[in-house]
């Protein structure tokens, strides 16, 4: 038994001797038969010898220490990075360059949509609204315009084993589009074509680079909209792939509940679509939400069914103010246990306010604040809003206004939706923001509010708080002096401290802005080394060669 001991550990020991094991799946239809069968009889007469060392251990009852065996982990880098307890900002890869055979091969079929201009390569590898930071670049720059150019450009990465990362608009906050290996990537923005709307379904076929904000102008004219609005500027395929949500999930729900149907190129090349137009199925694994989330590690979307909702009849906006940020929470939820059908319930402290203010020139009471918005027949809306009134008026609310004016509901929710950009306002010209995005049980949310405020008011550094307080989720957008260490450590710590609370109350780090390379260190407090472990082998097998965004979600520590 001490040789077989030993001789396992010998093979653990040996990268060139591990091998086999991630080459042992079929081959797919880009992918060449493997060669080195040397290595596999290897592989296959130490598989013989498992079930004697098994056995002997049983009949004899040895007391035999753990055999290192061969894993499949990410290679070539630091597992701390991205992984737990990584307090790492800027995100490293293993890189190759590019053969140059392989860029020929895009461009004799892409033409001019490709670039190798470092410039271009920059901008794409460098996240816009992000504080996350990688030690490459992209090697080249793509711009598919049809479902068959992303095929033909995934099925050269897989043959010559490439990196890709999807890219679409630029607004992702956790260091999605970040390329630490290099590689290809892949621009969606000239696939936003409006294939199908089917009005009577109240559906619609899209391709994935079109963004939300066009998507309604096109719908407005048939009483129509697409209820989700993350940031501005998202594209219909980003906010797949991070599962996103936007302030009206509390009414309509996630991305998850709103996707029908998805088309996707996989790895090898395979192009597969998970659904049909039917409202409901029951037809094998829920494919469409497996992909969902999985922020391009898993496949390039390359086109989109969505559910549709009718334009409200009428709406109302409300505000109220606060003296203290759990009173305001408090009110959200009770708002929403009264079961009123309210579509948005937005938080913002007095900071937040603040910022808005000086951004806008706004002269809004600088105080703990919550918006409200109410939709259905005029006076549906109008009793709603009467009855979160008396709501208020009983946790200590006050300043309760309500407005019905077009002009005025857009500039109200417009300045919510350049929060961020306020922030930027009052803070000098080289801060950056981190952005954190928790979300606990609705029951939970006062008290996580709560303790996460304390921290960011004792803390030196320019701290706001808003929340989409109606399902539990809500962000802090931390200013820092990216050039001053001791200003990102102390950015970093705070939102620690909130994920970590998050995480006592049963919550989650990620509400609604994935988890990229930015939230990979929380992912096995929260879910536990099993669920990695399923994900990297679902992975492994939809993706053998690691081409697909790699470095992003599953953290690089977790073997399998």
């Amino acid at each position: 038994m001490a040789f077989l001991s030993t001789f396992f550990s010998r093979i653990a020991s040996k990268p060139h001797l591990r091998r086999p094991f991630r080459a042992s799946l079929p081959p797919g239809p880009t992918q060449p038969p493997r060669s080195g069968a040397s290595g596999d009889r290897l592989l296959a007469w130490s598989r013989g010898l498992v079930p004697f060392a098994v056995a002997a251990g049983a009949a004899l009852a040895f007391d035999l220490h753990p055999v290192a065996v061969p894993s499949l982990c990410d290679p070539g880098i630091d597992l701390r990075v991205g992984g737990k307890d990584s307090t790492e900002l800027v995100v490293k890869g293993a890189r190759r360059e590019a053969p140059e055979e392989f860029i020929q091969e895009l461009k004799d079929f892409l033409q001019d949509n490709l670039t190798v201009d470092y410039e271009e390569r920059r901008f794409h590898g460098e996240p816009q609204n992000s504080f996350h930071r990688s030690v490459n670049v992209p090697d080249v720059v793509v711009f598919p315009g049809s479902q068959d150019d992303v095929q033909k450009i995934v099925a050269a990465c897989n043959k010559y084993k490439v990196p890709i990362v999807p890219y679409g608009g630029a607004t992702s906050i956790e260091g999605h589009t970040l390329a630490p290996h290099g590689g290809v990537c892949i621009d969606m923005s000239l696939m936003k074509k409006i294939k199908s709307l089917n009005v009577e379904d109240l559906d619609i076929v899209v391709e994935p680079g079109i963004g939300w904000i066009e998507l309604n102008e096109y719908l407005k004219p048939y009483g129509l909209f697409f209820p989700l609005d993350p940031g501005p500027g998202a594209t219909i395929g980003g906010m797949c792939a991070t599962r996103c949500s936007g302030s009206l999930a509390v009414r309509y729900g996630t991305m998850r509940d709103n996707v029908i149907n998805l088309q996707v190129v996989l790895a090898n090349g395979e192009i597969i679509k998970t659904g049909s137009r039917a409202r409901k199925s029951a037809a094998g694994y829920d494919l469409t939400r497996l992909l969902i989330g999985s922020e391009g590690t898993l496949g390039i979307i390359t086109e989109v069914t969505l559910r549709l909702q009718r334009l409200p009849q009428h709406s109302v906006v409300a505000m109220c103010n606060f003296q203290t940020i759990k009173d305001a929470a408090d009110v959200a939820i009770a708002t929403m246990l009264s079961g009123i059908q309210v579509s948005r319930v937005e938080l913002l402290d007095e900071v937040q306010v603040k910022a808005i203010n000086i951004a806008n020139g706004k002269n809004l009471p600088e105080a703990p604040t919550l918006m409200f918005e109410f939709i259905g027949t005029e006076a549906y809306a109008r009793e709603q809003t009467l009855i979160v009134q008396k709501i208020v008026s009983e946790h200590n609310g006050s300043d309760f206004v309500y407005v019905e004016n077009a002009i005025d509901k857009e500039e109200l929710w417009k300045i919510r939706k350049e929060a961020l950009w306020a922030c930027f306002a009052m803070a000098p010209n080289n801060y950056e923001a981190m952005t954190t995005d928790v979300c606990v049980p609705l029951s939970r949310l006062a008290e996580c509010i709560s303790k996460s405020k304390q921290e960011l008011d004792a803390s030196s550094l320019l701290c706001t708080v808003i929340a989409h307080a109606g399902d539990g989720n809500f962000h802090t957008i931390i200013m820092f002096d990216p050039e001053q260490e001791e200003q990102r450590q102390e950015a970093e710590r705070l939102n620690h401290f909130m994920v970590h609370t998050a995480l006592s109350l049963e919550g989650t780090c990620t509400g609604e802005h994935g988890v990229g390379t930015g939230k990979m260190k929380y992912l096995e407090k929260e879910l536990g080394s099993g669920a990695l472990r399923t994900m990297k082998r679902i992975k492994s097998v939809l993706d053998p060669n690691d081409i697909m965004n790699p470095g992003k979600l599953i953290p690089p520590h977790v073997c399998i």
